[in-house]
């Protein structure tokens, strides 16, 4: 069974730059996507980027266009997140998940928390001001 596992938050002061990594083992069958979310505490869990593994397009969460990146290694299996210019509403527990099977032809990027089959424990980024 997948496991993924983030890495890579900690503390850091406003306008800085964090790279979380989610390291993926154990993998027994295809991708067709992986997403970072976050959620900050009382509130839900929010979508912030998606990468279809194959192929590597993008597409973004207006709320952090331009100041994230995500990509990823494929002989690693693992996905990155570049954040930069960090705000301390950013502050929140950061989460990688899995998306198996699209269910549309042609590219498609999953956005809905429910979409994704498999996720990590997360990761807390904390940006103070």
């Amino acid at each position: 069974q997948e496991q993924l596992v983030e890495s890579g938050g900690g503390l850091v002061q406003a306008g800085g730059s964090l790279k979380l990594s989610c390291a993926a083992s154990g993998r027994s069958s295809s991708t067709y996507a992986m997403g970072w979310f976050r959620q900050a505490p009382g509130k839900e869990r929010e979508f912030l980027a998606t990468i279809i593994w194959i192929g590597g397009s993008t597409y973004y969460a207006d709320s952090v266009k331009g100041r994230f990146t995500i990509s990823r290694d494929n002989a690693k299996n693992t996905l990155y997140l570049q954040m930069n210019d960090l705000k301390p509403e950013d502050t929140a527990v950061y989460y990688c998940a899995t998306k198996r099977h699209s269910m549309h032809v042609g590219p498609y990027y999953y956005t809905s928390i429910n979409d994704y089959d498999n996720w990590g424990q997360g990761t807390q980024v904390t940006v103070s001001s």
